[in-house]
Formats: C-alpha cells, sequence, structure tokens
C-alpha cells in the first residue's frame, strides 16, 4: 500500500475553503531525468512527436486537463562534460504544443517559459498565438532562474540578483496580462502598453485578439515564500511538491492565507501536485511492480553518475552494488549544472551522512541512490481500487484539486491510469465524466479573469 493513508478525522481545511468534491490530472512530460525509464524496450524518443502524441491523446482519452511541457533552457553538465546519460535536447515547448492542438480537440497545452531569458512583449504574443490556435487550451507555466551558468546561453550570465527574480517575474507577468487585456471589447482597438523597468523597457501595442478563454491560464511551481506569495498574487494552479496528504492539507491552509491576503478568493488558486503513480489489479502486484519500476529508474551507471556530482570526481572504479566511497568529495558545495535537485548540497557532510546510513542498514551504492531519488511522497502505489479510495479522500478535504502525473515510461504510462484509475475514480463521483467545455479554463473551473483595462497604458516601473 502507499504511505497516504490517514483517518478522515485528522484533516481540517480553512473553513472559507469551499472543496469542490472533485479532482483532476494532468500529465508533465519531463524529459530524460531519473524518474523516466529511457532505457527499456518500451521506452520511446524523448524528441519524437510520435512520443509526445501518443501521450497527449491518450490523457485526453482519459479526460485530463492539460499536458504540461517542462522545457530546459542548457543541456545539463557532468563533472564539467555534457552529461551522458541526459544530454539530449527537447523540442521548443510551445512549438511542439502548437503541433499537439492540431491532434486534439480539448486538453490544456502548458508551456514551461522563463521570465529571466524571454522578453515580455514576445512571450506574450507566442503564447496568445498558442492560445488562439488551440481554440483557448494554452497555458504558461512561469518559472525563474537567475543562475549564470543557465544564463551564459544568452550573454546575461549572473545579471539578475537572486532576491529579485521574483520581483522582475513580477513585473513581466503584470505586463504580458496587460497586453493580453488591452481589448476593450474583442472587435475593438487594442490600448498601447507600457513598461519602463530595471531590466528592460516595453512600448506596444498589441497585435493579437483575445482568445476563447480570455488569455491563458497561469501555472507556477515556487515553493519558497516568496515563490508561494507570487503564485497567490498571480497564479491561477500551482503545481505544488506537496503531495502527501497531511502536507497537502497544510499546504493548502497556507495558499489559502496567503491568497486572501493577496486580495482574492480561498479558492483563487488550484493546487496539482507532482505524482507519480504505480497500479496493478492488486497491492502486491503493484508493490512487486514498484521494484522493477526502481531497479530501472536508477541502473548501475545512473548510481555512480549520481555519486559523482556530489563527489566532484570520478567514481568509474567503484562499484555500484558495493560500499559508499571511503574517500572524501573534492567539493564543498555542489553547482547547478545537473539541474537545481543538485544545486546547494553540502557536499562533505552529505558524504558523512549517507556512509553513516548506508553502513547501518547494509546499503549499496546503488541501493543509496535509489532510496534518495525515490518519488518517496510523490509516489502512489497500490491497486486501482486502492488509490481510487486515497484520491476519493483527498476530493472530500479538498487537499488538492488534482495531481500532475510524471509517467515512468513513455509514452504508454499513462495506460494504466486511463483505462483502470479513472473509471474507478467516476464511480466514485469524484472524477469528470467529460471535459466542461471547450477552454482549459472551463476544465479548470477557473473564473474569467478581471481585465486589467484600466490600467492597461499606464507604465509600471520594477
Amino acid at each position: 500500500m502507499t504511505q497516504h493513508t490517514r483517518a478522515k478525522s485528522d484533516v481540517v481545511v480553512p473553513s472559507e475553503f469551499k472543496p469542490s468534491g472533485q479532482i483532476q490530472f494532468g500529465v508533465f512530460f519531463q524529459g530524460v531525468n531519473s524518474g523516466t525509464i529511457w532505457k527499456a524496450a518500451e521506452s520511446g524518443s524523448q524528441t519524437d512527436f510520435e512520443s509526445f502524441r501518443r501521450i497527449a491523446q491518450t490523457a485526453e482519452r482519459g479526460l485530463f486537463a492539460a499536458f504540461f511541457l517542462g522545457e530546459g533552457l542548457r543541456l545539463r553538465e557532468h563533472l564539467g562534460r555534457p552529461h551522458a546519460l541526459d544530454v539530449v535536447g527537447r523540442p521548443d515547448a510551445q512549438t511542439m504544443l502548437a503541433a499537439l492542438a492540431s491532434v486534439t480537440k480539448n486538453i490544456g497545452l502548458v508551456a514551461t517559459q522563463n521570465t529571466t531569458y524571454n522578453d515580455p512583449a514576445d512571450l506574450a504574443h507566442r503564447l496568445a498565438s498558442l492560445d488562439l490556435i488551440s481554440g483557448g487550451r494554452a497555458a504558461w507555466n512561469v518559472v525563474t532562474t537567475d543562475n549564470a551558468w543557465t544564463g551564459a546561453n544568452f550573454r546575461r550570465g549572473g545579471y539578475l540578483d537572486h532576491a529579485d527574480r521574483y520581483k522582475h517575474a513580477e513585473a513581466f507577468v503584470e505586463t504580458a496580462k496587460r497586453i493580453w487585456d488591452s481589448w476593450k471589447t474583442p472587435d475593438g482597438p487594442a490600448r498601447r502598453v507600457l513598461h519602463e523597468g530595471q531590466h528592460y523597457t516595453v512600448d506596444v501595442t498589441p497585435r493579437l485578439p483575445r482568445s476563447a478563454q480570455y488569455r491563458p491560464v497561469l501555472f507556477q511551481a515556487g515553493d519558497s515564500p516568496e515563490g508561494r506569495n507570487f503564485a497567490a498574487r498571480q497564479a491561477d494552479v500551482i503545481f505544488s511538491a506537496h503531495p502527501k496528504l497531511d502536507d497537502a492539507v497544510e499546504f493548502r491552509k497556507d495558499l489559502v492565507e496567503r491568497s486572501v491576503a493577496a486580495g482574492r478568493g480561498a479558492n483563487a488558486v488550484q493546487i496539482m501536485p507532482a505524482s507519480e503513480f504505480i497500479l496493478a489489479p492488486t497491492d502486491a502486484e503493484a508493490a512487486e511492480k514498484k521494484e522493477w519500476v526502481r531497479s530501472l529508474q536508477i541502473g548501475p551507471q545512473q548510481a555512480i553518475a549520481y555519486l559523482e556530482q556530489f563527489w566532484g570526481r570520478e567514481l568509474s572504479a567503484y562499484d555500484p552494488d558495493g560500499p559508499l566511497p571511503e574517500i572524501d568529495p573534492v567539493v564543498e558545495e555542489t553547482s547547478e549544472t545537473r539541474g537545481s535537485g543538485f544545486h546547494g548540497a553540502k557536499a562533505r557532510q552529505l558524504a558523512d551522512q549517507w556512509r553513516a546510513e548506508a553502513k547501518d542498514k547494509g546499503l549499496s551504492i546503488r541501493q543509496v541512490v535509489t532510496s534518495k531519488t525515490a518519488r518517496i511522497d510523490a509516489t502512489f502505489t497500490g491497486s486501482y481500487t486502492a488509490v481510487a479510495d486515497q484520491l476519493a479522500e483527498y476530493a472530500r478535504v479538498g487537499a488538492v484539486d488534482g495531481f500532475n502525473i510524471s509517467p515512468w515510461l513513455i509514452p504508454t504510462g499513462l495506460d494504466d491510469i486511463v483505462n483502470h484509475l479513472v473509471p474507478e475514480l467516476q464511480e466514485r463521483g469524484v472524477y469528470p465524466a467529460e471535459y466542461r467545455g471547450s477552454t482549459l479554463r472551463e476544465h479548470l473551473g477557473l473564473e474569467t479573469p478581471v481585465r486589467t483595462a484600466d490600467t492597461a497604458a499606464q507604465a509600471v516601473t520594477a
């Protein structure tokens, strides 16, 4: 069984928040990473359109609200070289989503786009284009970056202070919203939009009319206090890292308080945690399947490479099924070159902790790495019936509005969910039986935004 079980009487959400009694699914197509199995016979390509088409259409058959594309702006590196186990780039998110718009009819299309390395007038236009050609199904996952390693790709390395990233992002989003809101009527003249700030100046008259859903839906995934406040002020949906029931309830409480403090309603921002599902007809079969999945997610090469990132040196001479290295790391703190999950760890302290834990529990290198990379709190493991019962409890208390599912296999990783779990949830009355309308905003039950027409022509400094 999964570790999500909790007594119903323990769960309390803020009284001003009104649970919908429903949950929805999104799919998060990540790319090459330790959670997705890329070397099995069943694995597809992470660049071929067929992989994207297959999983998007399966999700749509399962009435998923959204197809969510992550996007990196630079290849990851390992010991100063492109990471041999993770070097494949991926097609541009908005290009891929535009292609998927032509082979889907209902599912939302979410593009991860960075506020630091885009310009607001250009990005607003491209997102509006996706929204129009998809019939009002576009969304923007707003992300920020401040590290010089990524910035070097854009000749902007280190130009943005860490403390300023959300201030910069908020000015960016506000400018994009004013661009989208610049029509008083759908067929009337557009207002000129001005922005004068520290990092850019915008003077633009928008070229595209509103979409069927008014403007793209905004997702956001920051979990720091600044990130949560930003989401409470600006986002429609937050892509959270809190899928465990008690943690999800606490996150809901916190977000409701921040939303109300920001002058928005208690239900203004929806929550969709990242999650992984490992399902089978019985709990025992699911547990066995989980062991198989974990064995393929972290192979011998991945295990050694993972340790090398923290040790800062080559460890290929070590047996992945043997004990952890006795030698110490040559770095004090890890860099961001392998992604945010590795950034800023205290390498020597971590090595001592892991060696002690491995010795105490008799764990090999591979077993330690598997335990550190497994999505323990984010994984639902069990029979279709048992997991459906658990998710029904999430819906009952309003802990989340849905789950953003990261498939462990592409492109067939949603099949069990769509074919078996979704019908179980529908029988319990906690999952949609059909799409609510034709736009993503309708699927999610979001209200039409309040138009910012009165401020559309005002310059904002940030």
